[in-house]
């Protein structure tokens, strides 16, 4: 992935170095349980374990004349050792290692998206606090519909992304084990007992049966769970910028002093950042497909994996950990308009209560549907009049053989929407 989209920690994490020493680490962690298991001699770990080097280069150089990587690798390793060198890679197979130590790889990744996902959660949680009783209108099909907060909106937010973190740590349990079963799976030359030992060592679980690897519908899972978290961000996003419009303008992303929105147009102020996090949910959905293919091998393994598999762990991670950090950075700074909200929100002059005249009515005895009809012809006279919505009622004479004074007042009583507020915060432990 490129460094724009790309945090210190994952691009650590997926670096060539990482990645090799995980491999080291798994073949260390195999000869420790060769040696406890009595299959090479006393004292040969912890020589490796002082002596046991790589160098990329030359792993590279190796690689050149081998065209295998964990070949290269091995053979980097015991140009560093003595005779005990002939213990490294003893009895297993190249996705002993490799998966192991891919496994370990995506648990780190998503123990730090997980962390990335409560820090969100927790300043979404935050503004849904600060904007709980925010008076904002609510909106389906872009149109004007019922009065709602901003608070209310975020709670939805908070909400989901409580299912995300839920799935995220489903998932991590799911990627969070390893094999060490050699060439086809059925322990050949590696008893289950060492392969427990080294999983265990590792901070593994074991996959209780495996091929030359590990069955990809685990990392198919995360996969998947991650295009979810990115769907969610995308959700998010676009909500944003929606209500960035200049037409609405009930919040703004952060603008600092001396940003440009356009290299022709001074006065722009554009939601870029939340453009940003739209687009990248494209790419990871775009990740899905292909892993969900990879699930398939032939017979008990295949290499179509292997390159689909290079480009999607790394990439999807790191987008997903980045997307979490951004929007978390976008929303806790950003600028919510209360005036806009509640000007928008008296924009069509009551138009927003229909509903509660329309009940009222039915209340009084009128049938619902000539509720709905009056509530209608007068919601009408605003849209195509410019009439205000709550005077058309009142001098309505329907409308008033049924309702008085004070019954049309309570109609127009924006907290009637609101008084079951405390209810969801509350379900929601905000």
């Amino acid at each position: 992935m490129i460094d724009r989209y790309t945090t210190p920690e994952m691009r650590d994490l997926w670096s060539m170095h990482a990645r090799t020493q995980r491999w080291l680490e798994v073949e260390i962690a195999v000869c420790e349980g060769l040696e406890q298991a009595g299959q090479i001699p006393s004292g040969v770990t912890e020589r490796i374990r002082a002596g046991a080097r790589f160098d990329l280069a030359r792993m590279a150089e190796i690689e050149k004349e081998t065209r295998h990587d964990v070949m290269a690798f091995v053979k980097n390793v015991q140009e560093s050792l003595g005779d005990e060198g002939r213990f490294v890679h003893y009895g297993i197979t190249s996705y002993d290692v490799v998966d192991t130590a891919l496994c370990m790889a995506l648990r780190d990744a998503a123990d730090i998206i997980i962390g990335r996902a409560e820090r969100l959660t927790e300043v979404i949680r935050r503004m849904a606090r600060e904007h709980r009783h925010t008076l904002q209108i609510g909106r389906t099909h872009g149109i004007h519909a019922e009065p709602i907060t901003f608070g209310f909106k975020l709670a939805g937010w908070f909400d989901e992304m409580q299912h995300n973190i839920e799935r995220l740590r489903a998932a991590r349990a799911m990627i969070a084990v390893g094999k060490i079963s050699g060439a086809v799976g059925t322990h050949a030359n590696i008893s289950p007992e060492v392969e427990e030992f080294v999983c265990r060592r590792l901070g593994l679980g074991v996959a209780p049966v495996s091929t030359q690897i590990i069955a990809r519908d685990r990392h198919a899972q995360l996969i998947t769970t991650l295009a979810i978290v990115a769907a969610s961000l995308e959700r998010f996003a676009t909500e944003v910028r929606n209500l960035a419009r200049t037409e609405i303008l009930e919040v703004q992303e952060y603008f600092a002093a001396g940003q440009k929105g356009s290299s022709a147009m001074p006065h722009k102020r554009n939601p870029w950042n939340c453009e940003t996090v739209t687009g990248l949910a494209r790419v990871v959905r775009g990740m899905v497909v292909p892993m969900l293919e990879s699930m398939t091998t032939w017979h008990e393994r295949d290499l179509a994996n292997s390159s689909v598999e290079r480009i999607v762990f790394p990439d999807t991670t790191t987008l997903v950990d980045w997307m979490l950090w951004k929007f978390a950075d976008i929303l806790d700074r950003l600028i919510v308009h209360v005036d806009r909200m509640e000007r928008n929100l008296g924009l069509m002059g009551g138009l927003v209560c229909s509903e509660q005249v329309m009940l009222a009515l039915v209340n009084a005895g009128m049938s619902r549907e000539e509720a709905y009809a009056v509530a209608q012809r007068n919601a009408a006279r605003t849209w195509d009049e410019g009439m205000d919505f709550r005077q058309a009622i009142e001098s309505d004479p329907d409308v008033r053989r049924c309702l008085n004074d004070r019954q049309i007042a309570e109609c127009f009583d924006v907290e009637h929407h609101l008084r079951h507020l405390d209810h969801t915060f509350e379900k929601l432990g905000i």
